[in-house]
């Protein structure tokens, strides 16, 4: 990069800087709780870890307020209300994606569902949602695949024998199956070199993604070399959902979800409607779809274990629970999600108190909007903090900092639903795969309960319930033992 471009950057965010002074005199924004510096705005004071300084900035000033990632504006919602005002009653207003830089350079900027907008995101979401209900989200046709994952998963686990193991990668693994299964029609063996190729750059996406969302704010990096490689590892991804594509397309439309896209395709077009469905939305739903049925899904799991490894009577009450209704003559099925209160309660639990997605998908602004009398400018981005909520103690109650499943459960024994849990975001974007999730975390974590002893490596020291902090919030790296119960 040469001096005229540098010198460039230098008094353009010098502009920028002066148009913050000037807007705070002249716009009503929600307060900022420190004045941004030049250039980089509050990025320095949330380089590593957002969660304690968006706690501390809640405290400074109040259910909403400002930070500048750069040049650009980012209103944080904290509070429940305020959020289901914005987000739900809202939605119209309040539903569109930023473009990302990472978008832009692979072609799939305002294709697929989790990143796009307006009529074609609503499109592609409508779609999706009716594919995979007839395949049974929710109900016995997933269940009956997800118990078959379960299963091959259990005995990978029961192959280790007792030893120490660290269940990330296996767990990752299994569930990125499910997802597998249902957008192809096929189960991969773990050690597939293809479907191991996909998880590894599943996971470099993810550490991608944090880069696109800083050159997002800066523009200018671009120029800098390092950029290049998230392409690539974007190019390589959507290279091997190609294959899976291509394989898929002319299979049984009833067995895999790219088969009834195409076919839903080719309806409308036969049939003269317009239509955005083709093969790059497609393409970019499929790797909206696999990234969500995989990471938040393994990542829920690996809190659950943590959590039973450091509240062993937790994991006890869970085991007495399932002996008492399922007993050890066979798995647990979905239909006895509701006798099991108790880890239903344990598993909603952990969702609250690992909040694993701290703050929701970014929204963006196409107009100048406002709310509770603050001015939010066009172009700004809008987040809800669902960490805020998770965690509030006027919600929750003065323990909400400690995990007790029994928060979940009512004076009578039933399963508590407040509509304060909001694990899965609101409003229009909330999780495409909640109801899957469900089904996948009731599945996994009642059999594994089930069929395995839960103890930590070295008695008494359980592993420290640190995280990584990320787009999801990732158990540090621990191992455990899993002692066989009574065969089954």
């Amino acid at each position: 990069m040469d001096f005229i471009t540098l010198a460039l950057i230098f008094f353009t965010s010098l502009l920028v800087y002066a148009g913050y002074c000037l807007s705070n005199k002249t716009l009503n924004l929600p307060p900022c709780p420190v004045r941004p510096l030049p250039l980089v705005g509050h990025l320095l004071a949330l380089k590593t870890d957002r969660r304690p300084k968006f706690k501390q900035w809640r405290e400074q000033c109040g259910d909403m307020f400002s930070v500048y990632l750069g040049s650009q504006l980012l209103v944080v919602i904290n509070d429940f209300q305020l959020i289901k005002e914005t987000f739900v009653k809202r939605a119209d207003e309040f539903s569109d994606r930023p473009v990302s830089f990472l978008d832009k350079m692979t072609g799939q900027q305002g294709r697929g569902i989790v990143m796009n907008s307006g009529q074609v995101w609503k499109e592609q979401r409508s779609v999706a949602l009716s594919i995979l209900r007839k395949f049974g989200f929710g109900k016995n046709v997933l269940a009956e695949r997800v118990q078959e994952e379960v299963s091959h998963y259990l005995d990978y686990l029961s192959s280790c024998d007792g030893n120490p193991v660290d269940i990330k990668k296996i767990t990752t693994e299994s569930t990125a199956n499910i997802i597998c299964s249902i957008l192809t029609g096929k189960r991969y063996e773990y050690t597939h070199p293809t479907f191991q190729k996909l998880i590894m750059e599943i996971e470099r996406y993810f550490i991608s993604n944090k880069q696109d969302a800083t050159i997002t704010c800066f523009p200018f990096l671009k120029y800098f070399p390092g950029h290049t490689n998230m392409a690539k590892n974007m190019d390589y991804i959507l290279k091997i959902l190609r294959e899976f594509i291509v394989k898929s397309k002319d299979k049984d439309p009833e067995d895999n979800f790219i088969s009834s896209y195409v076919t839903e395709r080719d309806s409308r077009i036969v049939s003269g409607e317009a239509t955005t469905m083709d093969k790059i939305n497609l393409l970019r739903s499929v790797l909206d779809l696999f990234v969500a049925g995989t990471e938040t899904t393994s990542t829920t799991i690996c809190w659950f274990v943590l959590y039973m490894l450091n509240y062993p009577q937790v994991q006890k009450k869970i085991f007495d629970e399932i002996n008492t209704h399922i007993g050890s003559g066979r798995v647990p099925s979905i239909q006895d999600r509701p006798k099991l209160v108790y880890l239903n309660a344990a598993i909603k639990e952990t969702q609250r108190f690992a909040s694993i997605v701290p703050q929701s998908v970014i929204r963006s602004c196409s107009k100048t909007l406002t709310i509770r009398d603050y001015t939010i400018p066009e172009g700004s981005l809008i987040v809800p903090n669902l960490d805020s909520v998770l965690l509030d103690k006027k919600i929750w109650g003065s323990d909400a900092d400690v995990f007790n499943p029994d928060r979940f459960i009512d004076t009578k024994g039933q399963l508590k639903k407040p509509e304060e849990f909001i694990p899965f975001g609101v409003g229009r974007r909330v999780c495409l795969g909640e109801s899957m999730a469900k089904t996948e975390l009731f599945l996994y974590l009642s059999s594994l309960i089930q069929r395995f002893h839960l103890l930590p490596v070295h008695p008494d020291q359980p592993p420290p319930m640190d995280y990584i902090y990320g787009i999801t919030m990732i158990p540090k790296s621990y191992q455990l033992k899993l002692i066989e119960r009574a065969a089954i």
